[in-house]
């Protein structure tokens, strides 16, 4: 393994983070997340001379797959995402994408299990299935030669998490991902969230210790 570079750029009206992550040495990576606009993803990936090998989708909502096809097409790699995603990433009513501008279908080539290890470009990666945000979500920790990193879709942002009032979503559910899944690693991990700043398992778990509602300790 190298060393990780991570560059983000955040595309859709959803303002929803797309990250390439790639060793600067060999200049082998990956997409997580490809929001949407295609041509501004290939331009990022160009300026930044990537040899592109996988996308990888934490979840199947409209907003985090929206340049999937075009990039698959384009780059010639296979998709990953949880096995339980299959209905979002399939499903425009459930994807949301027909009501939200372009309707979008995604298959996905490569389905994974929960706490299912694997290899792209170079780097470990574990998928965390963490469902609640959508009944298939998925966290990966992605790994160099230093340190592990989270990346987290919208299962938990800075201070906050993913809403669970859509399609396959449970409240109930996505805290039980966040406290038996998530806060259980470690504290110093950096987590760079679907939306939003990255932050800290430790700085999280001090946030869920302070929330009022009663629901999170």
């Amino acid at each position: 393994m190298g060393l990780l570079s991570i560059k983000s750029v955040v595309l859709s009206v959803c303002a929803t983070n797309c990250y390439i992550l790639y060793d600067d040495n060999t200049k082998e990576g990956f997409i997580i997340d490809p929001a949407d606009s295609p041509d501004k993803i290939i331009d990022l990936v160009s300026s930044l001379q990537v040899n592109v090998k996988a996308i990888l989708l934490t979840h199947g909502h409209f907003d985090h797959i929206g340049a999937t096809n075009a990039l698959r097409k384009h780059y010639q790699v296979d998709v990953y995402a949880h096995e339980e995603e299959v209905q979002v990433t399939k499903d425009i009513n459930v994807n949301l994408s027909e009501y939200f501008g372009e309707a979008n279908s995604v298959d996905v080539d490569v389905l994974l299990r929960d706490g299912q290890c694997f290899e792209v470009a170079g780097f470990k990666i574990k998928g965390i299935h963490t469902p609640g945000h959508t009944e298939g979500s998925c966290c990966y920790v992605v790994s160099d030669d230093e340190v592990d990193r989270l990346f987290s879709g919208d299962t938990i942002f800075y201070h906050s998490y993913g809403r669970t009032d859509l399609p396959t979503g449970s409240g109930g559910t996505i805290i039980r991902s966040i406290l038996d899944k998530l806060l259980v690693l470690d504290g110093s991990m950096e987590v760079f969230p679907g939306h939003g700043d990255a932050t800290t398992i430790d700085d999280e778990k001090k946030w869920y210790r302070r929330d009022t509602s009663g629901n999170i300790n």
